[in-house]
């Protein structure tokens, strides 16, 4: 608990208004997307840099936590106040603050929605391609935190290829700049790069520098539907390999397809045991030629049924099945462990056989869909707490998934990042001297490790 000397100086700092302290109004910012929960001692709102400074210079001389938090979208606890603390909002920050069309920049605060800016871009036929699911309530300052990915990543990028500066609060309080508005820059360390996707730990983002693209001329989206996994998958490397880069390349396997058809009756024939959702975009002739490309090559590898759709109706349509998913799965069991892994392309048949042997071995429903393309797989755990020992196997399983992943040279996260859930598998990943660097890196920005400590990998548990 904060002594009421120092919430009244939060207070001063960030206006009546803009500080919480009830216990009623402080629980929507103690969970996310996880199953975690924990109450912070205060949530503040600050409106811009100068008062998030005031903030951390206070928590620096006083010794108590900050959090910070954007919508609480995320996976794995990253924005949490584990052991109290104060929880900084970044929400009032939310003016886009200028597209230059002519320079293909624009700059943002961190609380602008990922949708309101893509639909703010798209007005003026410009684009930003990273697509997280929560783009509809994400907020960009967060998809900067954790690097946020989504399904155009396999032609596009992540939003760290998309991010060419900040502004930023160091743990400290003082404000710094990094990067800036040229597509070229090599004076100094690249801590734009090292920001991005360092979970809320190094520094509170304030402003964003963002790269646009112009918008393409037209897309194409394809249901392809295959007898078997190796099918689908050989699919992928078959259509890169032939030198063409999808947009999007969704993988959904038979545990998804038959939860989808049980709830939706879609008409997806008995013998599919694997989905691509390919989608490609550029020029409108083009796109043509590539979708009937895309289907010769495709047929003799197990082809059941493809779809190709004739406008932006059928286009949604043919999404709808991919969307279908999530609301599906809470058929199987209530409670849903969701992991990201990521091996090499041509590894997926692989570690989707593995973590069907890992299903076997727990009896736990394991169910998998997510981005082929650049072999970025979610691993969907569904358990029922209700059940004796089901959470404790769900949670050896995850750790038997993850060292399937690592051991075909893959990694334990692509997308969510470690936050809170996956800070106790770290070091099954990265070795003591990786760790040991990261440690030297927080410990030079952030010497009294007030801000999100215990995130990305244990550093000080707070009680």
């Amino acid at each position: 608990m904060l002594a009421a000397e120092l919430i009244k100086q939060l207070t001063d700092i960030v206006g009546a208004d803009n500080i919480t302290t009830s216990k009623q109004d402080m629980i929507c910012y103690g969970y996310d997307a996880t199953q975690m929960e924990f109450l912070p001692v205060a949530v503040v709102h600050p409106a811009n840099a100068e008062e998030v400074s005031a903030v951390l210079k206070l928590a620096n001389s006083e010794r108590f936590p900050v959090f910070p938090r954007g919508a609480g979208s995320g996976f794995t606890g990253g924005a949490l106040p584990k052991g109290g603390g104060v929880v900084l909002v970044t929400t009032r920050m939310n003016r886009i603050l200028r597209i230059d069309t002519e320079n293909l920049v624009a700059e943002v605060e961190p609380g602008v929605v990922t949708e309101q800016f893509q639909l703010a871009v798209e007005k003026l036929g410009f684009f930003y391609p990273p697509d997280p699911a929560s783009l509809k309530f994400s907020t960009l300052g967060g998809n900067v935190a954790e690097n946020a990915g989504g399904p155009r990543c396999v032609k596009y990028g992540v939003t760290r290829d998309f991010v060419m500066g900040l502004e930023l609060v160091l743990p400290t309080g003082e404000i710094i700049r990094t990067g800036g508005e040229t597509y070229k820059a090599v004076v100094g360390y690249d801590m734009t790069r090292l920001l991005c996707g360092s979970e809320g730990t190094l520094g509170v983002i304030t402003k964003i520098i963002f790269k646009i693209l112009p918008f393409p001329d037209a897309k194409k989206t394809m249901l392809t539907i295959f007898d078997s996994i190796d099918g689908a998958a050989k699919a992928v490397s078959t259509i890169i390999g032939a030198k063409i880069i999808p947009t999007t390349l969704e993988f959904m396997d038979y545990a998804t397809l038959q939860c989808v058809e049980r709830r939706f009756n879609l008409g997806i024939p008995a013998e599919g045991r694997a989905v691509l959702l390919i989608e490609v975009d550029g020029d409108r002739d083009l796109i043509e030629k590539q979708a009937a490309q895309i289907h010769e090559l495709i047929k003799p590898l197990g082809l059941v049924q493809f779809r190709a759709a004739r406008d932006a109706a059928e286009s949604e349509e043919l999404w709808r099945v991919r969307r279908l998913v999530s609301p599906s799965l809470r058929d199987i069991n209530p409670t849903k462990y969701n992991e990201d892994i990521v091996v090499p392309r041509s590894k997926v048949p692989d570690i989707i056989r593995t973590i069907e042997k890992i299903q076997a071995r727990y009896d736990i429903p394991i169910v998998n869909f997510g981005h082929a393309g650049d072999g970025n797989i979610h691993v969907n755990i569904m358990i029922d707490k209700e059940i004796p020992g089901m959470e404790e196997k769900a949670h050896d399983a995850i750790r038997d998934v993850f060292q399937a992943a690592l051991d075909l040279n893959g990694t334990m996260s692509g997308e969510h990042g470690v936050g809170l859930s996956k800070a106790p598998y770290i070091e099954l990943e990265l070795s003591p001297q990786q760790i040991g660097a990261m440690k030297a890196i927080k410990a030079a920005l952030d010497p009294n490790n007030i801000l999100n400590p215990g995130k990305m990998f244990p550093w000080r548990e707070l009680e």
